[in-house]
């Protein structure tokens, strides 16, 4: 299963790093601990509305930057799981031989 918050951690803790801050400096500027903000950012804690804004209000990016980025990382984690929960159906999958054409293999067997 596909956890919403760890997505979100990742997303968060990507931003945090991209901008080179220590979780110290955001956990203060977000006004959070440290070990609370470093539970959200490895998926262990559920995040309220309100922890976000904080917390992306001191990254400096909005909310709703991401959540889109989230939402297109959920969409990417449930295309590749899917053909798994389709179980026995034959699903083609097409991808690059090593001789740079294309290869269609089904899993269905």
């Amino acid at each position: 299963m596909i956890l919403l918050r760890r997505l979100l951690g990742d997303v968060l803790r990507e931003r945090r790093r991209d901008q080179g801050r220590t979780l110290r400096e955001v956990s203060s500027a977000a006004r959070v601990s440290l070990g609370y903000l470093s539970e959200v950012e490895r998926g262990q804690k559920e995040a309220s509305s309100e922890l976000l804004g904080s917390i992306c209000e001191a990254l400096d990016v909005p909310l709703s930057e991401v959540l889109r980025e989230v939402s297109d990382n959920l969409a990417l984690a449930e295309s590749v799981a899917e053909p798994a929960v389709l179980g026995h159906g034959a699903v083609p999958i097409v991808a690059p031989a090593p001789t740079g054409t294309l290869h269609v293999t089904n899993v269905a067997a």
